[in-house]
């Protein structure tokens, strides 16, 4: 009896087993996707909290030069990290002629880093200088002398840990011979030059013809009024001849006073009257 009591115990303890391993199967899956959801979460928070690290390279698309003479080719960058040290500057360059070197693959020409910088390949060892200042997040370049064999694509690309994804800055140059430099340029210049020149002689022969008309003008009617003032004085005396009309023509004679003059010396008697002219008041 004992047996069979000790046989269906087993059975009974071989049944429930499966039973309980199947609740810790179920168990462990839900603590594994508790613990990927924290983690998730965890790094969204990290990666939003954090600024981009990204940087923009700008520089000019196409530039032009003469040949033999001097060149820069700008470029500049944008970046939420400030410049430190561990800034890196990369000018390459790509020949868009066939028979060059540098036609299949962009090589290196100047290198920056560690507030220095390294000349690249021979060909431009000499002739590629620094001008920018990367503090102010400029980092241009300049070319001198220019070359025909200088006909291609230059390239830069800054790296500013952790700003270090961002598409490299790409500048078309065109090397020209002096003579065919865009002469229209040049003449318009001169052509423009000339036309204002034209244009101030122009204005100063009219303020001058201007001027001397007004002074033309101003002296006309001084000689006007100069003539007209004596007119009045013609009708004042015009009316005063018209009131003498009765006067005899000659020469003018002052108002007569007559007196009676002894001749005889005596007091009491006055033998004839004769006029005295004693002045003339009138002024000519």
């Amino acid at each position: 009896m004992k047996k069979k009591g000790l046989g269906r115990q087993r059975k009974k303890s071989e049944e429930t087993y499966p039973v309980y391993n199947n609740k810790m199967e179920l168990k462990r899956p839900n603590l594994v996707c508790k613990r990927l959801l924290f983690t998730g979460l965890t790094l969204c928070v990290v990666l939003v909290s954090r600024p981009s690290s990204a940087i923009d390279i700008y520089a000019d698309p196409e530039v032009t030069l003469q040949n033999g003479t001097t060149g820069v080719l700008r470029c500049s960058f944008t970046s939420n990290v400030p410049v430190n040290s561990t800034t890196t500057v990369t000018w390459s360059f790509q020949s868009s002629q066939p028979e060059s070197r540098f036609y299949k693959a962009p090589y290196v020409i100047f290198y920056f880093s560690q507030w220095r910088g390294y000349p690249g390949q021979d060909e431009f060892n000499d002739r590629v200088q620094f001008i920018g200042d990367i503090s102010k997040r400029d980092v241009s370049i300049q070319l001198s002398p220019v070359q025909f064999t200088d006909n291609g694509t230059f390239f830069c690309d800054v790296k500013n840990p952790p700003d270090v994804t961002g598409t490299p800055a790409r500048t078309e140059l065109r090397v020209v011979l002096q003579e065919t430099f865009p002469t229209v340029i040049v003449g318009a210049a001169c052509g423009a030059g000339v036309l204002l020149l034209l244009i101030a002689i122009a204005a100063c022969v009219i303020l001058k013809a201007m001027h001397n008309r007004h002074d033309y003008e101003g002296c006309e009617t001084l000689e006007s009024m100069s003539s007209q003032a004596p007119q009045p004085r013609k009708k004042v005396e015009s009316n005063l001849e018209g009131t003498k009309g009765t006067v005899p023509s000659g020469p003018l004679q002052g108002p007569v006073i007559y007196a009676q003059l002894d001749h005889s010396g005596s007091k009491n008697s006055f033998h004839k009257m004769e006029p005295v002219v004693y002045a003339d008041i009138r002024k000519n």
